[in-house]
Order: structure tokens, then C-alpha cells, then sequence
């Protein structure tokens, strides 16, 4: 029987380092994100979805979704943000329920990536949840310089996810990301140790 692991963070915590370290171990990973980027992807099941109730104005010229103006328009208003969700959620807990059980025949661990695993729900589905951490001020100042944002956006989207202190609270074991990578790094390999120790 395999374990399941949920891997979650917030914006600009860290998780996808953590997740790409994971996948060096030999870890089986299910990427949330990824899963999702597939599903939106010219022809896929939500990639419909979001042009019938968003209309045309969010395609690229090829065709294709231009995320950025698409997440613009989620994120600007909490109407907005509970449509997509309305939109998208059973879609992606699908697909992605459909991935974890295949992974899980197959090998001893599986490792959820999923942003919003705790908002959505997906806590249930793991056996333990592991959270990539960072202060407030290094996920702001991580988040302006990644994805070009003004401190007042920053803030916003930090403020449409649960905050970290919060997920602290819920989370299981808790990798401080917030100094050398080194030293992240060896948090996880410490649990993965205690993990294959449990499974003895």
C-alpha cells in the first residue's frame, strides 16, 4: 500500500524547488499545476470550460489561453475567483484522483503537489502533509521579483490563499525554506528517511 504524501506551500514558498528535489530522490510526484496546465491546454476539457464562460478575450492569438490575462481576471474579484473554482474543481479533482491511483499501484511513496490542497480539500487524501515554508516578508519579496508585481499585487494574492502561519497549524511536518537551499534539502531528506523507516 503507498503512502501519500501531500506537498503544499504558498505562492512563492518554494514548493515547485522542493518538488523538483523530490523527483531527483526517485520520488513519484503528482503535479497539481501541471495536470492542470494540460487540462487548459488548447483542446482540453477545462481549456472549453473557461472560453465558454469567459469568452474568446482570454485566447491568445494562436489559440492558445493567455494565462496571465486569465489569472488577472480571476483574481479580480472574489466573484470572479469562486466561478473558476466552480468552473475547474471537479475537473481537476478528477483527473488528478485518476493520476494518484495510478502512481500508487506502482510505487511505495506518491507525493501530492498541490498548491491549495488544504483550501480544496485534498487533505483527506494523504496519509501526512508536508508544508514548504517561508516568513511573510521572504514570500512577498520572492513573489514581486519572480513574477514582476507591485507590493500591493503581491499582497492580493497572498490574501486569496490561506496564509502559511495557518497552514502551519494543519500541516503534519513543516520544511523551512527560508535560508540556504542546503539546509532545505536536508529537511527533506531527513523525512524521506524517517518515511522509509515507517515503512519497515
Amino acid at each position: 500500500m503507498a503512502r501519500v504524501i501531500g506537498l503544499t506551500g504558498g505562492i512563492a514558498s518554494g514548493k515547485s524547488t522542493v518538488s523538483a528535489y523530490l523527483r531527483r530522490q526517485g520520488v513519484a510526484v503528482v503535479d497539481a499545476d501541471q495536470l492542470v496546465h494540460n487540462l487548459q491546454a488548447k483542446g482540453g476539457k477545462l481549456y472549453q470550460a473557461l472560453v465558454d464562460h469567459f469568452g474568446s478575450g482570454i485566447l491568445r492569438l494562436d489559440g492558445e489561453l493567455d494565462r496571465p490575462k486569465l489569472a488577472e481576471l480571476i483574481f479580480s474579484s472574489p466573484e470572479q475567483l469562486a466561478t473558476s473554482s466552480e468552473l475547474q474543481d471537479e475537473m481537476i479533482r478528477q483527473a488528478l484522483a485518476e493520476e494518484k491511483v495510478r502512481l500508487a499501484a506502482l510505487h511505495d511513496v506518491v507525493v501530492l503537489d498541490i498548491p491549495l490542497l488544504f483550501e480544496k480539500g485534498y487533505a483527506s487524501w494523504c496519509d501526512e502533509v508536508w508544508l514548504v515554508a517561508v516568513d511573510e516578508q521572504t514570500q512577498l519579496q520572492r513573489l514581486m521579483a519572480r513574477n514582476g508585481y507591485t507590493l500591493a499585487q503581491a499582497q492580493t494574492r497572498l490574501q486569496s490563499q490561506m496564509s502559511l502561519a495557518e497552514k502551519q497549524t494543519r500541516a503534519d511536518r513543516v520544511i523551512d525554506n527560508t535560508g540556504d537551499l542546503s539546509v532545505t534539502y536536508a529537511q527533506i531528506d531527513q523525512f524521506l528517511q524517517a518515511l522509509a523507516k515507517g515503512r519497515r
